[in-house]
This record gives C-alpha cells, sequence and structure tokens, in this order.
C-alpha cells in the first residue's frame, strides 16, 4: 500500500488581492484606508508565500510604525498562500505628501463618514454557515467578557429577523435619539466598562413579531443602524450577523471594510461544512478571519461529567480547512441557555464555571494577542495637521 500522496500547499495571492485586503487597514485619524491614501507603494508576492510591501509614511521617524505593520500583517496573514509578511518602510516626496494633504483636506471639508462607527474601534462580526450554533450566544457573552475587562463594548444586532439580543442582554424599552440621531440602549458595568446595544428588537412592540421583509430591505435597516446611531467611542463593537451569506453579510462587507470575523461551529459536521462557506465569503470580501469558535463542544453536567454530544472535531476541521486558528472551544452547561434568557450572561454571572471561563478566555485572547483595542498616537495626525495648515492659507488667500 502506498503513502498517500499529501496535499499542495496553497499558491500565493495575487497582488490585487494583497491590495484588496490592504483597503482594510484604515488610518483612525483620517478615517480613510492606506491604499486610499496613496501610502502602498509597492507589493510582491513570492512564489514561496513570502509578502514583502513598501509603506510610505509622511516620516521615517513615524510613531505608528509598530500599530501599522501589526494591522497590515494581521490582515494580509489570513490569506491563503501566505507564509510571511514583510514590512518595508519608505518616504513619500514632496509631491505625494501634497497629494495626501489633498486627500486629507477633501476627508475634513467634504466627505462625510459612511458610518457613525469610530475608526480607532475594531468590529468584529459573529458569522455563521446555519442558524442553531449558538451565534447570538457567543456575541452576548464575548461582549460582556470584553466589557467585563474595562472597555467599552458596542453590540450590533444584524440577525434582523431573528434579533434576540436585547432578551440575552437584559435590555428592553424603545430606541430615543435626537437631531436625527438613535441613541443606543447602555449596560453599565461595575467595573467601568459598558455595553452600547442596538437591536431591531427596540423598534418592535412585541419580541414575537415577525419581520417579512426582502432583502434589500434588510440591507437597509443594518446600514441605517451604522449610519444613523450615535455610537459611543467604542474599543470593539461586536456584530450578531444572521447566519449564511446573503445580502446583509455583503453590505456590512462594503460599508465597514475594516471589519474582521469570527466563524462560528459546532462539532457537528454539517455545522461545519456550511461554515466554510461563510469564510469564503469573507476570504471573497476581503475580511480577515480572525478565528474560529467551537460552540456547544461537549456537554458539562452539574457534577462535572463531559459528554461529547454533538460529535467531536469540527471545529478544528474547520479551522484547518480554512487556514484560521481555533480560538475557543465553548461547552454546553445549562446556565448558559438560563443567561441567555435572564438576560444575565454567564460570562458575567459565573465566570468560573466552564463556559463563563471559555468565554472570558476568550476575549482576553482578543485583547492581548489576536485583536488588541487600537491605541492612537501622531502619525498620519502630521499629514493632517499640514493640511489644516494649508487650508488655513487657502482660505486667507480667498
Amino acid at each position: 500500500m502506498t503513502d498517500p500522496i499529501p496535499a499542495s500547499p496553497p499558491a500565493p495571492p495575487s497582488v490585487a488581492d494583497i491590495r484588496g485586503m490592504l483597503g482594510g487597514v484604515m488610518d483612525p485619524e483620517l478615517r480613510a484606508s492606506i491604499v486610499d491614501l496613496g501610502m502602498v507603494h509597492d507589493v510582491v508576492a513570492d512564489a514561496d508565500g513570502v509578502v514583502t510591501i513598501h509603506i510610505a509614511l509622511t516620516t521615517l521617524g513615524c510613531p505608528l510604525q509598530a500599530e501599522i505593520r501589526r494591522e497590515i500583517q494581521s490582515k494580509v496573514t489570513g490569506l491563503p498562500g501566505v507564509t510571511d509578511v514583510k514590512v518595508r518602510w519608505v518616504e513619500m516626496t514632496q509631491e505625494q505628501k501634497s497629494a495626501a494633504m489633498q486627500q486629507a483636506r477633501l476627508n475634513a471639508r467634504e466627505n462625510a463618514p459612511d458610518t457613525m462607527i469610530p475608526a480607532t474601534t475594531r468590529v468584529l462580526t459573529i458569522s455563521s454557515g446555519k442558524g442553531g450554533v449558538g451565534k447570538s450566544s457567543v456575541t452576548v457573552n464575548l461582549a460582556a467578557a470584553l466589557a467585563a475587562r474595562g472597555l467599552r463594548v458596542g453590540v450590533l444586532d444584524a440577525d434582523i429577523w431573528g434579533f434576540s439580543v436585547p432578551r440575552m442582554l437584559g435590555v428592553d424599552g424603545r430606541l430615543t435619539g435626537e437631531n436625527g440621531k438613535i441613541t443606543p440602549h447602555v449596560r453599565e458595568l461595575p467595573n467601568g466598562g459598558s455595553l452600547e446595544i442596538v437591536s431591531m428588537g427596540f423598534l418592535v412592540d412585541d419580541e414575537s413579531t415577525a419581520l417579512m421583509w426582502r432583502g434589500l430591505i434588510l440591507t437597509k435597516a443594518v446600514e441605517q443602524f451604522l449610519t444613523d446611531v450615535r455610537w459611543g467611542e467604542l474599543d470593539y463593537l461586536l456584530v450578531d450577523m444572521p447566519p449564511g451569506t446573503g445580502d446583509v453579510q455583503m453590505g456590512l462587507a462594503r460599508m465597514l471594510p475594516q471589519a474582521e470575523m469570527l466563524v462560528v461551529t459546532t462539532p457537528a459536521l454539517a455545522a461545519q461544512k456550511v461554515a466554510t462557506r461563510v469564510a469564503d465569503m469573507a476570504r471573497r470580501s476581503y475580511m480577515k478571519i480572525v478565528g474560529v469558535v467551537e460552540n456547544m463542544s461537549e456537554f458539562v453536567a452539574p457534577d462535572g461529567q463531559r459528554f461529547a454530544l454533538f460529535g467531536q472535531g469540527g471545529g478544528t476541521a474547520l479551522a484547518a480547512e480554512i487556514n484560521a486558528p481555533l480560538v475557543a472551544s465553548i461547552p454546553l452547561e445549562p446556565a448558559v441557555s438560563e443567561g441567555g434568557d435572564t438576560g444575565n450572561p454567564i460570562a458575567l454571572a459565573a465566570p468560573d464555571s466552564p463556559a463563563g471561563a471559555a468565554f472570558n478566555e476568550l476575549a482576553a485572547r482578543l485583547v492581548d494577542e489576536l485583536l488588541p483595542p487600537v491605541e492612537m498616537a501622531g502619525c498620519t495626525a502630521r499629514i493632517f495637521e499640514l493640511a489644516a495648515e494649508n487650508l488655513a492659507r487657502i482660505d486667507e488667500a480667498n
């Protein structure tokens, strides 16, 4: 019997694919991608999967070099076939600085922001290929675990048909607003963290009301949640996505190019296979996949015994298939559903329980390793200052 032929490694991505992914690296001060600002000078993809990217800065002494490098490497490493990402720095010429200044001037004076999401907010979509895998439970408990660390976290319930976030977070009442903007509901935590929550559930009279809307109307509703809600200065925005790969998913990828994705599955083979399609959609939309969460990995009985009710290995298999890390395995225990029914997530109510600990460990890994909060400094701020000075001179001359 001959040994099986090993699978060939994936081919390196094209330069167009790399530039597409770099379009999601946003400048936090100018609210534009480094591609639009002309900062990406050259991209080289070698046959061995090593990608070299030349980035132009206004000054080589830019204090945000480490932050920009980390963002680029995080995004591009998620492309299939990439084995290493190298970032090289060059300094802009005077003409390039002038062009960047002009772009900053246009952004400051004419271009209204596409969304009300702060540019420094980490956007994480919680996605699944099918319903019933506990995606909303993961969203709510991860958001609560992040807020428990003292962070400011937004939760956008984009599952318009199947909204459940209000009940799971114990928040109700109609949304209000002023000056044409909606104010999110806020749940403050004792340690200074907070949750800002927006859901279609706050716009209907009864939780049992069926929304019989077509795809374009759903997309418009989600768009309004991004453009007409006065979100605060968030560290993270978690988006509870509808299952599948439809209009809402494509619309969010277009409006939030900085968004990244967590894929939720269960150990069952069927859930793993459909989750692969969500990962494929993310890659086609140049959205980085942060990792895979295997929910309901095993049942934990009150006496501590564990039972693999839904099989084993689905999360590991999915992670290997889509070339993304398995970042958490969340056990199934009765307190998870009880917390969702009572509005008291297990990540807060019982942080030391098996599931509560798993959610808090996932939050810690996100903050410390996978998706740390953005640290503001002053790299391209110099561009903005020069643009403002230039604009003032032009105004004085006129």
